[in-house]
């Protein structure tokens, strides 16, 4: 019942939605493994990009939420579709140890590298999370573009309409680019093969974001990926 309620969302929200607000594309999906524990990794620059990621996939997808979203008709709707609640800024033992048990049951995660959202013109640095979990549950690590949420709804801004592209990067894992001498060196070596990644998506799609490295990282980011 619970993926037959989450396919008949997805296919709304494609539908009457995106479709009418520009169009909606999916490319490279053939890059998501179909079984397995993975952790879906894509720039994060609008509210829509959960939705947007959603229904792209044929996969279901498990997804962190802000605690606050988690009240009333909204929260209980978001938790149907599979959202489970992280307290920001602390440490959130309870949502870490949900995040590895999705993927060691063998479940998508989508999981923002960045942690918040992004303006549309610079992609914020990776968080340690990220790194954190892609090591502890060897999951394999899709990057992904998306393309016209940002102008569909931007941060702070008056949307319009727009085509939105979603492109997944073919995947890799933790221990495939940890090559370094140290610990500290391979959590960064992940996060700028990560970042690398993404950013190539979003510039062959047409989202020409600048580098994390162009930008210090702001205190208020969170411990994991989190829709915010």
């Amino acid at each position: 019942m619970q993926r037959l309620w989450y396919a008949f969302v997805r296919w709304v929200v494609r539908t009457f939605y995106f479709s009418l607000r520009g169009g909606f594309r999916t490319v490279g999906e053939e890059h998501v493994p179909t079984t397995g524990g993975v952790i879906i990794a894509p720039v994060h620059v609008s509210y829509l990009d959960p939705p947007a990621l959603g229904c792209a996939m044929r996969r279901q997808l498990r997804f962190m939420a802000k605690e606050e979203l988690f009240k009333g008709p909204l929260g209980a709707i978001i938790q149907s579709l599979g959202a489970f609640p992280v307290r920001r800024g602390e440490g959130d033992t309870e949502s870490i140890r949900k995040s590895i048990a999705i993927l060691e049951g063998g479940d998508a995660l989508l999981l923002f590298p960045e942690g918040t959202r992004g303006d549309g013109e610079t992609m914020l640095p990776i968080n340690r999370g990220v790194s954190m979990l892609a090591k502890r549950t060897n999951a394999v690590v899709i990057p992904v573009g998306i393309v016209g949420t940002h102008v569909l709804m931007p941060r702070g801004k008056k949307g319009r309409r727009h085509p939105t592209t979603v492109a997944f990067g073919p995947g890799f894992r933790y221990e495939d680019v940890a090559t370094g001498a140290t610990e500290r060196e391979n959590r960064e070596l992940f996060a700028r093969e990560l970042e690398r990644r993404i950013l190539a998506l979003c510039h062959a799609h047409g989202l020409p974001l600048r580098s994390a490295s162009s930008v210090e990282r702001s205190p208020s980011s969170a411990a994991l990926g989190t829709e915010s």
